[in-house]
């Protein structure tokens, strides 16, 4: 009886080890993976997608290496400069009034190349406040007393005094809203001058792409900075972006055809003052203040501050990110309510 009970114990033994070894195993560790892991989809793929680098003020990927120092050109925006050139690939636009109910921009330029850039205008202290904060080369052409007697020192281009030779005059326009540059001539004249070639850029921060924008609605936006100034913005879901207006018509870059476009659109209210018979200005560009950001055709209502160099928004004390892409900051004059200069439906 025992001896039976060790046969059946042996054979029991000799089926199992007989059974393991025809298993097979993989001749490597890729083997194995393909085993484990069938391959990934092309969309999979492409979320896993890598980048050398991430712009700092658009938070967007690139394997090309980015300049190590920011550029900011003051741009005019009266009607004989209308359309401009290079606006559509600025980084950052800001739009502030100068004299009368004229707004200039400042393009802050960084990951993108424009072809042109203008026509290029004079500049204020309150213009080099938000270009300081970059630690920019500042192009310009001449500038109120106060701003020249600021610049001294600091990186700046100037048509006028000294840098002329990196401009040029378009027959199609009238001076002076017939300044142009580009930032091949820009650099060149930085080098010429002497300028430092590096610097430490600030950074937005940003928010994953695809992560769902809270607000309340807010497709159509109306921005008056004056009563006879008034600018618009539609958002166009295809492109995740607002498309700009101004005075009811659609503002396009002259050299590439394309409507303005952002991101996101920051229109904020400060405090301004009239100080000369000029007309010139002190605008406050550092707060804080109220305002509102849009996105993804939603608005919040948000605080603003100059923290870290640049102009940012805050809901509940925590900053507001950015979804990656081009930001617009519109600063309008702070009046008795800010309804009465930003309707939005």
């Amino acid at each position: 009886m025992r001896k039976g009970f060790y046969t059946t114990l042996i054979l029991a033994f000799a089926l199992l080890a007989s059974a393991c070894g025809k298993q097979e195993v993989p001749a490597n560790s890729s083997e194995l993976q393909q085993v484990q892991e069938p391959p990934s989809s092309p969309e999979e793929q492409e979320e896993k997608e890598t980048f050398r680098y991430v712009t700092p003020l658009t938070g967007m990927g690139t394997n090309e290496e980015l300049p190590k120092r920011v550029v900011m050109v003051m741009i005019n925006n009266a009607p004989p400069a209308r359309p401009q050139s290079g606006l559509d690939k600025a980084d950052i636009v800001y739009e502030v009034l100068a004299e009368g109910s004229i707004t200039r921009f400042v393009g802050i330029y960084h990951s993108q190349e424009p072809k042109v850039i203008g026509p290029v205008r004079s500049i204020r202290p309150y213009y080099i406040d938000i270009g300081s904060g970059f630690d920019a080369i500042m192009v310009h052409a001449g500038g109120s007393p106060d701003a020249l007697a600021t610049l001294k020192g600091m990186a700046h281009m100037d048509e006028i005094h000294n840098a002329g030779g990196f401009f040029w005059r378009e027959s199609f326009r009238k001076a002076p809203h017939n300044l142009y540059t580009d930032l091949d001539k820009i650099r060149k004249g930085a080098n010429s001058l002497g300028f430092r070639k590096e610097a430490e850029i600030p950074t937005l921060t940003f928010i994953d792409p695809d992560h769902e924008a809270t607000g309340v609605t807010a497709n159509t936006i109306n921005v008056r900075y004056a009563n006879d100034y008034q600018i618009g913005y539609e958002y166009d879901e295809d492109s995740k972006s607002y498309k700009r207006y101004t005075e009811g018509k659609p503002h396009t870059d002259l050299t590439t055809g394309e409507q303005l476009m952002a991101t996101n659109l920051l229109v904020i209210t400060s405090t301004h003052r009239i100080l000369d018979n000029e007309g010139r200005r002190d605008v406050d560009v550092y707060g804080p203040g109220k305002g509102y950001l849009f996105q993804r055709g939603k608005a919040q209502e948000i605080t603003w501050e100059r923290r870290g160099g640049l102009i940012r928004a805050y809901a509940g004390g925590q900053e507001v990110p950015m979804y990656p892409g081009k930001t617009w900051v519109n600063i309008i004059p702070k009046g008795s309510t800010i309804e009465d200069s930003i309707q939005f439906y």
